[in-house]
């Protein structure tokens, strides 16, 4: 394809256009005189890109493949997390590092002060929030939102409306009363280490098979089997160096 530039500066007088034209250095470069790029129809079949799920790298999976978490979709999304704030933080970092925005609605913020100031380089991409003191987050396609709640083994009903964009965390230190709610209710939902009993809980909800129900109280700090009403997946989540500096090792309490 052609393109045409735009004129520069104003026409010039016949006698003066005939004049030969001076070429300053840094204007006017002349690209190299080579053959065009040209790839016969045969020749398009051996180009190939590498393309995986797009999402938010959480990990790796058995088979020491990246796991992606796809958090962020043109509606809203729920996800719940049996586990400790290390892995939540970790999560709110790397999703903040694809441009996404952080809303943390939690009554410890002394916990997440720290990840909040770090993240984004010294931008405000990770707020805190007082209990019940979140408001709209104006999430969209350009901006999408992840929004943490950390209120405990009880947390109370969300007063942010669901709307596109917008992915809500739900992170249970434990399974407490309430917890059938949540879970039922959950578009995806990560277990880390639990006790046997909430273990035959789990299972219940989620329709867990024996294995699994036996795997789940001898899971390792940085172990989390995620699962939906479909699959299935053990992921390993591995602190980088900036990371672990911030946050520390993995740890399944705090």
């Amino acid at each position: 394809m052609a393109y045409q530039s735009y004129p520069t500066q104003a026409p010039q007088p016949a006698a003066e256009q005939a004049r030969p034209v001076r070429i300053r250095p840094g204007f006017g470069l002349r690209g190299p005189k080579r053959e065009k790029h040209v790839l016969t129809t045969e020749d398009l079949g051996a180009l190939s890109f590498p393309v995986g799920d797009d999402g938010v790298v959480i990990g790796v999976d058995p088979q020491q493949q990246p796991a992606v978490i796809g958090l962020f979709r043109p509606h809203a999304y729920d996800v719940v997390l049996v586990g400790g704030m290390w892995t939540a933080q970790v999560i709110a970092l790397r999703a903040a590092a694809t441009g996404a925005r952080v809303a943390v609605e939690t009554g410890r913020p002394q916990a997440w002060a720290p990840m909040a100031q770090a993240a984004g380089g010294g931008q405000p991409c990770v707020t805190i929030h007082q209990v019940g003191r979140l408001g709209p987050q104006g999430a969209s396609v350009a901006s999408p939102v992840l929004v943490i709640r950390d209120l405990g083994a009880r947390p109370s009903r969300s007063r942010l409306s669901a709307a596109p964009w917008q992915t809500t965390l739900t992170l249970l230190p434990y399974l407490g009363p309430n917890a059938s709610r949540v879970l039922n209710s959950a578009d995806l939902v990560g277990v880390q280490r639990v006790s046997p009993q909430e273990a035959e809980t789990v299972s219940r909800i989620l329709s867990l098979g024996d294995q699994e129900v036996a795997a789940l109280p001898t899971l390792g700090d940085n172990i989390t089997l995620w699962a939906t009403r479909m699959r299935r997946q053990y992921v390993m989540t591995n602190p980088v160096e900036a990371e672990a500096q911030l946050l520390g090792g993995p740890r399944r309490m705090d």
